[in-house]
C-alpha cells in the first residue's frame, strides 16, 4: 500500500472581504508571494506560496478562527520575524520549548493561530 508522498498545501479560513487584509499579513509581513487560484475558481479568497510552500485562505460563511489547529512555517531567522511582526503590532506569543528549534505563535488578522519555527 502507498502512502501520501507529502503536502501540497494547507487551507484556511478567513471571513468575507477579507481578501486586502490577509495580502497585508502573508505577503507584506511574512514575505510570501501572492499566486493567482485557477480561473474555474471561486475569485474570493486568496493563495500564496514561498519555495514549496502553498497557503490557500478560503472565505467561509460561517467564519470561525483556527485557534488551535495552525500550519507550522519554518524560518531562517525567528528574532527578525518577532520584530516585524512587534512592529507591525502582531501577536508574538512565546510557547513550550520543543528540542531542536526555537518558535513562538502569532495570528492572522483573522485570529488564525500560525507558529513559526526556526531550526537550530
Amino acid at each position: 500500500m502507498s502512502a501520501p508522498l507529502g503536502i501540497d498545501h494547507v487551507q484556511l479560513a478567513m471571513p468575507e472581504g477579507g481578501e486586502d487584509r490577509a495580502r497585508a499579513f502573508y505577503t507584506d509581513l511574512l514575505g510570501m508571494r501572492e499566486v493567482a487560484k485557477p480561473s474555474n475558481l471561486s475569485t474570493a479568497g486568496c493563495w500564496f506560496e514561498c519555495g514549496a510552500l502553498q497557503l490557500h485562505l478560503g472565505v467561509d460563511p460561517d467564519f470561525r478562527p483556527a485557534c488551535k489547529a495552525h500550519p507550522a512555517l519554518l524560518v531562517g531567522d525567528l528574532a527578525e520575524f518577532r520584530a516585524r511582526l512587534a512592529q507591525a503590532g502582531a501577536i508574538v506569543r512565546e510557547d513550550k520549548p520543543i528540542a531542536g528549534y526555537h518558535r513562538c505563535f502569532t495570528e492572522d488578522p483573522f485570529g488564525n493561530r500560525i507558529e513559526l519555527m526556526q531550526k537550530l
